[in-house]
């Protein structure tokens, strides 16, 4: 909790997204109070599923939000599956339903992510959101106070800026500059599928990923089950841009996936319009602080969401960055920098190990492919990766002090 006898810092959170919403949920945790800036005149979050792993899970538990949360999800069950691209040969099989509460002491969900941006709304006060309101600029007066300034001609001069405002994120430009992203020649096509018309083999509760040359696709449950989540990789064309809002075609879609088994024909018949955007590729931050001004979520650290953890990193940086701003209310720039010397480390390795898994999921058949396979029955990956299910922010704020 915050310092009782140090007066709490006036904080401006830019975008109520997943991200900052859950910042200002945290914060609220921490006795302090924050003011969330969102461009849109509603929130709303746009885009479809998610998978919500024991890292994020223990920190819904811990605001307070689980049970909310657990009525809109899908508790993965039969597992999380890797299969082959032309006949659905299954290449790894885990099984969730135990094996993640007895290794990381949560299970993992899938959700809608308006589900649960929802369920973090619910943990800020009413009024601590103030919609319609752009940020376009932000500056710094002598002495190194924020002044954030919006589209409607309005200004705020906070203590701390919080940029929670995504990967076009303004503040990310002022913070580390406006370098452009890299052209990753992929793109996404995104759908979400009545239940009552995906084929039975797209409801299971289990997360399925079809790997093959060039592609991947990706299929889950959302919605309590009324809904299926449908993902799929593949080469970008000229036209593919990077929004959550532009579209292609059925035919489209299906013209990518040509020759695969055709159970994902079906399904992906059954989609109706699918979104398409592209995956634009940005190197990681060294800092993302300047003064009393930081980052968080996907303004600091865009990942490729091959380890589904995007949604789960920004509510990490949510949890660290309450902390540190309530352990130093009096000094925001040293509360920030702590914030950001705990959180690069982690994110930065997501990241790259994010951008190396879309070359190991797009091998064509061949020798390395071969290798590929098999190597999924040498290692367990839910083990593998514990390093990022079982990170809990409280251990990693302990170790900082050498309290733990």
């Amino acid at each position: 909790m915050a310092d009782a006898g140090a007066e709490s810092p006036r904080i401006a959170i830019l975008g109520g997204g997943i991200g900052g919403l859950a910042a200002a949920a945290f914060l609220r945790r921490e006795g302090m109070a924050a003011t969330v800036y969102e461009q849109a005149p509603e929130l709303k979050e746009v885009g479809a599923g998610l998978v919500v792993a024991p890292n994020a899970v223990r920190l819904l538990r811990r605001l307070g939000v689980l049970e909310d949360f657990l009525r809109r999800a899908v508790r993965l069950g039969t597992g999380w599956e890797f299969r082959r691209w032309q006949n659905g040969t299954v290449l790894s099989a885990e099984d969730l339903a135990s094996a993640c509460e007895r290794l990381y002491g949560e299970h993992t969900y899938t959700a809608h992510r308006a589900d649960l941006l929802e369920v973090l709304r619910s943990a800020v006060p009413d009024g601590g959101v103030r919609r319609g309101k752009r940020c376009v600029d932000l500056t710094f007066r002598d002495g190194g106070r924020p002044v954030v300034r919006f589209a409607d001609g309005g200004t705020a001069e906070p203590d701390v800026v919080i940029g929670a405002d995504g990967i076009h994120s303004v503040v990310r430009g002022t913070i580390a500059g406006c370098s452009p992203a890299a052209y990753s020649g992929l793109c996404a096509f995104r759908a979400l599928v009545p239940s009552e018309r995906a084929p039975a083999f797209a409801r299971r509760e289990a997360q399925t990923l079809w790997i093959g040359p060039g592609r991947h696709l990706v299929h889950y449950p959302v919605s309590a089950g009324r809904l299926v989540n449908l993902v799929a990789f593949a080469p970008a064309g000229d036209e593919a841009v990077e929004s959550w809002t532009a579209t292609a075609t059925v035919e489209e879609f299906l013209a990518e996936f040509e020759g695969w088994d055709p159970r994902l024909t079906e399904l992906i018949r059954a989609a109706g319009t699918p979104g398409r955007w592209a995956l634009l590729d940005r190197a990681p931050l060294r800092s993302w602080s300047q003064g009393p001004a930081t980052l968080l979520g996907d303004a600091a650290h865009p990942m490729f969401p091959f380890f589904a953890q995007g949604a789960a990193q920004a509510v990490e940086d949510a949890a660290v960055l309450a902390r540190c701003l309530a352990d130093g209310p009096g000094d925001p720039p040293g509360a920030l920098r702590r914030y950001e010397a705990l959180r690069i480390p982690r994110t930065t390795r997501l990241q790259e190990v994010s951008h190396a898994r879309s070359f190991v999921n797009h091998l064509p058949d061949g020798p390395e492919q071969r290798a590929r396979d098999a190597s999924f029955t040498d290692a367990d990956p839910l083990v593998a990766n514990g390093w990022i299910y079982g990170y809990d922010p409280d251990d990693a704020l302990a170790e900082s002090t050498g309290t733990r």
